[in-house]
């Protein structure tokens, strides 16, 4: 009787604690905590990128690069002797070198030759790209640029009662005057009218193209009255004329 009573109460003493105890469920975890979860698990998609990249990739486009770099200049005008580049991006080819003629022309591809003096390099490519696309191209590129401006102005010539007669070179930025240039000519021949010297300006045929001016040098050199000199221009002429002797 007592094997009975242990035997049972074995048995029912687990069934009756399984009973008075509910079996525990693992908690659910809050949305927030999932949300957060998958959140941080789910990696990007392939074809997205984080959101730094995308700042900096936008910080840097905003300022656009030129593919050649070049920067046309709209301020210099071309003179004879300037060297320049010339180049049609379309035709993919080095740039070519040229010389500003004695002319004032530039010998063009295609086109043949082309005034340049007084023009700037963008005018001047503005001009050239219209040509060449009205015959020979749907969309040109013409690219112009200044390689070595020609350090000389232009020229005057002196003639006449001085120590060496002959062309003088006018430098850029130079302010050449009548007196300076006889005195860079050597000076006075020992024959020379000082009081009348002539500066002849205008190669043209015509009167209305030509202007004389009467200098007195001895005012100006040898008294000092500078004002009285005149600013030479290139081509001008100088004329040292020859005195009376009186024997």
């Amino acid at each position: 009787m007592k094997k009975l009573m242990i035997a049972f109460l074995a048995v029912a003493g687990p069934l009756a604690l399984a009973q008075s105890t509910p079996v525990s469920k693992p908690a659910k975890p809050p949305v927030f905590s999932e949300a957060l979860g998958a959140l941080a698990l789910t990696p990007p998609a392939s074809n997205a990128l984080p959101p730094a990249i995308i700042t900096t990739t936008n910080s840097t486009a905003i300022a656009p690069v030129s593919v050649s770099g070049y920067v046309p200049d709209d301020k210099y005008k071309l003179r004879v002797g300037d060297r320049v580049s010339f180049q049609i991006l379309e035709d993919r080819e080095a740039p070519k070198a040229m010389v500003v003629a004695d002319s004032g022309e530039l010998d063009i591809p295609y086109i043949g030759r082309a005034a340049a003096t007084g023009k700037t390099c963008n005018q001047l490519a503005e001009e050239l790209k219209g040509q060449l696309e009205k015959e020979y191209y749907y969309r040109a590129t013409v690219i112009l640029a200044l390689d070595v401006a020609n350090r000389l102005l232009g020229r005057i010539y002196v003639w006449g009662q001085v120590r060496n007669q002959g062309p003088i070179d006018i430098s850029v930025n130079e302010n050449l005057t009548a007196g300076k240039a006889i005195l860079r000519a050597g000076g006075f021949a020992d024959f020379a009218n000082k009081k009348r010297v002539k500066v002849i300006r205008g190669s043209g045929t015509e009167a209305a193209g030509k202007q004389n001016f009467e200098l007195n040098m001895v005012e100006i050199l040898e008294k000092g009255k500078t004002e009285q000199d005149v600013l030479l221009q290139p081509d001008d002429f100088i004329i040292v004329p020859s005195r009376l002797i009186n024997f």
